[in-house]
């Protein structure tokens, strides 16, 4: 293994999945403004919008995450290109 390649400032820090409230502790490096206290110890906080607790392949639940309606604003921005597909047939 190569040295000198990772990084050294590996600490706990706490994922929270948004979409069912599901928090797990981890060694990472990612950086984070928020902080959160589990058991009277304060860890960074990393939110999450999909985790295996509410990811469909892992739970077996088909169900669609929207989060801040990117379905929406995809469509309303490709609309045009849908409307001309759909006149030219």
């Amino acid at each position: 293994m190569k040295t000198g390649i990772h990084p050294e400032n590996y600490r706990m820090v706490c994922f929270k999945d948004m979409s069912n409230d599901h928090t797990f502790l981890t060694k990472s490096t990612t950086n984070s403004k928020e902080t959160i206290t589990i058991d009277g110890v304060e860890y960074p906080l990393i939110k999450i919008e999909i985790s295996n607790t509410s990811h469909p392949f892992y739970t077996g639940k088909m169900k669609l995450v929207d989060s801040a309606g990117r379905v929406d604003k995809f469509r309303n921005r490709y609309s045009k290109h849908y409307d001309k597909k759909d006149t030219e047939k």
